[in-house]
Order: C-alpha cells, then structure tokens, then sequence
C-alpha cells in the first residue's frame, strides 16, 4: 500500500524531530555498531505508527482517570455501566480457561485488550492510521505478552519447576520434547504478532481501495465489519 503522509505526522516530526533525532541517531548507531552494521538515517526521526500509538497511550492514560472520578455506587453512569459489563464478562473468561484466582490477571489481560482496541480504532478516524498496521507494534505488544506469562510461570512455580514442562511427561523422550516445545513457545508471539498485522493491514487496505470507488458510501459497510473484527482482534489477543 502506497505509503502517504499524515498532517499530525508531518506535525510532530516538525516540532519534535530535531530533539529526537541526536539521541535516535545515537542509540541506533550503537546498536547497528553492535553487528558490525552502518545505520542510515531514515527519513522521518518518529516513526507514524510510534506516534499514533503514543497518541492512543496518552489518551488512555487521560481518559479512564476521568471516567473514574465519575463512578457512583448509587448512579453509575453509561460508561461505567458498560465498563462493568466488559470486566465481569473478562472475569468470567479468566476463570472459565485458567480456574480460580484467574481474576487477578485481569490488570494485564485488560490493559493490553484495550491498548490494542484503540490502536485497531484509529484507522476508522479520518487523518489518521491504525499502529497495529504495522508489525513492529504487533511484534512488541506479543513480546511482552510473551514475556509476562513466561515470567509469571516462573514466579509461581519456580524456575527449575517451570523448565521441566519443556522436557514432557517421559524423560527419555527430552530430545524429541525440548525442541518441540520451544518452537511452540516461539510460535505463539510470531502467531499473535502476524494474525494482528495482517488483519489490520488488509482491512486498512480495502477501505482505502473502496473509498477511492466511491468515496462516504461503500466504504461504510466495510467499516462496520472492520469494527466487529477490531473487538474480536482484541479479545483473541485478551
């Protein structure tokens, strides 16, 4: 897809570039140095699909302290009679697949379910483009969800503990077992990451090419199912 420029791109890369830019060229330097590499400079210091996705943060970071301070126990509110619904419905799936004690994931299963929500969202917005567009963000969010539910494994059972799953339930088979496992560990984040991009790329794709059709008019039922695939996306991910 032909790749355009975006005014708040443009904006932010204008205002904020040459601040960047120094501590950019150096820390990639370093590491591009690290393999023996040269690092060119790119065109734009911040990347769009960086700024979008710190627009979404900032947003969040604003928007539920506010609504919070709007709950009541004796007149809840739309949104927190909606917010309700979601975190009972999440309750009940934590504890339908991992059993008891599995709301105390909920922080992390939320956080990262909303977090990407609002990122497949934005390319329904005019002017703007969705972060989940592009397999830096998909890969980053799977490698922390990959991360954490490693580390947790470890926390509660113990590293020695955790490593022997990888070997099976027959030892002997350890050289057959290991291997296996490992590649599907790995496939899980690769799995996430590809499937998130993919769905979010093509969908970004078909409303710009039904747009340039007809423009208001037939992009909008295939709006209206990219919506729906935006909360399936996020739950699956969730």
């Amino acid at each position: 897809m032909e790749e355009h420029s975006l005014w708040i791109d443009e904006q932010v890369n204008r205002i904020f570039g040459p601040m960047v830019a120094p501590l950019k060229n150096w820390l990639c330097s370093t590491i591009y140095g690290l393999f023996g590499k040269h690092y060119v400079p790119a065109e734009k210091v911040i990347p769009e699909h960086i700024i979008f996705a710190l627009i979404v943060f900032i947003f969040c970071c604003v928007f539920f302290p506010l609504v919070r301070r709007s709950f009541s126990m004796e007149r809840p509110g739309k949104i927190q009679q909606l917010l309700e619904v979601c975190i009972e419905f999440l309750n009940a799936q934590l504890e339908e697949i991992i059993g008891h004690g599995g709301k105390q994931y909920l922080p992390m299963v939320a956080t990262i379910g909303t977090f990407i929500l609002f990122m497949n969202l934005m390319g329904l917005i005019p002017g703007f483009m969705p972060p989940t567009s592009r397999i830096n963000v998909t890969a980053g969010c799977a490698l922390v969800v990959f991360i954490y539910y490693h580390y947790l494994g470890i926390k509660k059972q113990g590293a020695l503990k955790y490593l022997k799953h990888f070997v099976g339930p027959i030892p002997w088979l350890f050289f057959l077992m290991v291997p296996v496992e490992i590649i599907s560990h790995l496939a899980r984040p690769f799995s996430l990451s590809v499937r998130l991009f993919a769905n979010i790329y093509g969908e970004e794709l078909i409303i710009v090419v039904f747009f340039s059709l007809l423009p208001l008019l037939l992009p909008l039922p295939i709006m209206a199912l990219a919506l729906l695939a935006f909360f399936r996306l996020s739950f699956s991910w969730s």
